[in-house]
């Protein structure tokens, strides 16, 4: 098949349900009158408007839709989340609506069309109203600033930044997420503002190679793209692809990307080149019987190993979780190859993850000792000379090298058995890093 024609097909799959968009905009419209008045009773100033890939019309058919409501108080506020939800929970209790609170830079809530739920939900945020972007409080803050911009440059361009989500979303590739490091809704939308089409997009990210960085300037703000490593924050250079925030010139839009995802969605966006195919707008999980046979073939053990945290479910407990599973993978390198890795979690999984691992125990490893000659005081040698003693008891084969007692030391235990045991001896780190339990199947 053509690309044309792969994605007029795809376009078909992703175009959101015009009944279930209009629920979800007239129960808005509703909701937002009766909070504004809500708000207004308590004589708080504020501005509530309609943000998100909602308010764009870039957002994608799913089975759930999350209408994001941004309410904008006045500056003189404080504590605008508990104003927020004192009117909210009133509203609420009155209209028999189900809500939930959500922690995050600022708490935000969600709320539901009704106590069962429904096909949407709106996703209320609070944010500050400021008159230009340097005086945001919080990111979320800038949000009245993309939206406006977005409004006016993406007219025309919204099956486009569909198509580019649903393909960021299929890869894993989708969300400015920790665990995730990919590309968020709007750095996209501004991909497809600078490049006009999905498919152009594709073409000229693959061109990027290794260890090189990629300035867009849609609106100009620098006379030379070299300027941006000398105006934006060091920290916020690092991502392989820079987007000059349009609406705010200090700020990369994408510097929540990583290079692993970027090579992940590179190495996919060169395959569908290639090959179009509709395929690749289909999120695939995890092929467990592969590994397996892939551990067996390689004469490995495949590991799969369940983890729990008690910390909210999204961002904070994906996050929680995978930096514990690269923290577990430097572990296990101690005494195993890691062949293969692989890590799984999404926000439908709460405060669950998964870790798929193909290892295998080294031949040997060498582990370092005490010195040889100690220069020291007497007191000092006496006591490393028993640590010499107890190193030598402790190990069959050891020599000395660069000044230091070594030892060679045999790999006798699988991984399965090395978890089991690491659990029971590090119950306090585990704790101290928010994981409440690991198990391996």
């Amino acid at each position: 098949m053509s690309i044309k024609s792969v994605l007029k097909d795809e376009l078909e799959c992703i175009i959101p349900d015009e009944k279930i968009v209009k629920q979800a905009k007239d129960f808005s419209k509703l909701f937002i009158q009766e909070l504004n008045k809500e708000l207004g009773g308590e004589g708080l100033e504020v501005q509530i408007f309609v943000g998100g890939s909602f308010a764009k019309n870039t957002f994608l058919k799913k089975d759930k839709y999350d209408v994001d409501v941004y309410v904008r108080f006045d500056w003189k506020y404080d504590n605008i989340s508990k104003l927020l939800e004192k009117s909210l929970k009133r509203l609420c209790d009155a209209k028999e609506l189900k809500y939930e609170s959500l922690h995050g830079s600022r708490d935000y809530f969600r709320v539901f069309p009704s106590k069962e739920g429904n096909g949407f939900y709106i996703e209320l945020i609070p944010v500050t109203k400021i008159r230009n972007p340097r005086e945001a409080r919080n990111v979320t803050d800038l949000s009245y600033f993309h939206v406006s911009y977005l409004k006016r440059k993406a007219k025309g361009l919204e099956n486009e930044i569909r198509l580019a989500k649903r393909f960021m979303q299929a890869q894993n590739v989708y969300g400015a997420e920790s665990y995730v490091h990919g590309f968020s809704g709007y750095a996209i939308e501004c991909l497809i503002i600078h490049y006009k089409s999905f498919e152009k997009m594709l073409k000229e990210l693959v061109k990027v190679k290794h260890g090189e960085r990629l300035v867009i300037d849609i609106e100009k703000h620098y006379k030379r793209k070299n300027d941006v490593f000398f105006e934006l924050n060091e920290s916020k250079l690092h991502s392989p692809v820079i987007i000059v925030d349009p609406t705010f010139k200090e700020r990369n839009a994408l510097a929540s990307l990583n290079r692993e995802s970027f090579k992940k969605f590179q190495e996919s966006a060169e395959k569908f080149l290639k090959n179009p195919d509709k395929s690749y707008f289909i999120e695939k999980s995890l092929d467990l019987d592969s590994l397996e046979m892939k551990s067996k073939k390689n004469n490995s053990e495949y590991l799969r190993v369940l983890l729990r945290t008690d910390r909210q479910k999204g961002d904070i407990a994906g996050t929680k979780l995978k930096k514990f599973h690269y923290f577990l993978e430097e572990e296990l390198k101690r005494y195993f190859e890691i062949i293969e890795h692989h890590f799984v979690y999404n926000e439908d999984k709460g405060q669950r993850a998964e870790v798929h691992i193909i290892l295998k125990p080294k031949k040997e490893i060498i582990m370092i000792g005490p010195p040889v000659n100690p220069k020291d005081s007497k007191k000092k040698i006496r006591y490393m000379e028993k640590h010499v003693e107890a190193f030598k008891r402790a190990h069959k084969d050891v020599f000395k090298k660069n000044g230091f007692w070594h030892a060679r030391e045999k790999v006798n235990f699988n991984g399965k058995g090395f978890l089991t045991n690491w659990v029971k001896n590090n119950g306090d780190k585990m704790k101290e890093m928010g994981v409440t339990e690991l198990k391996v199947d």
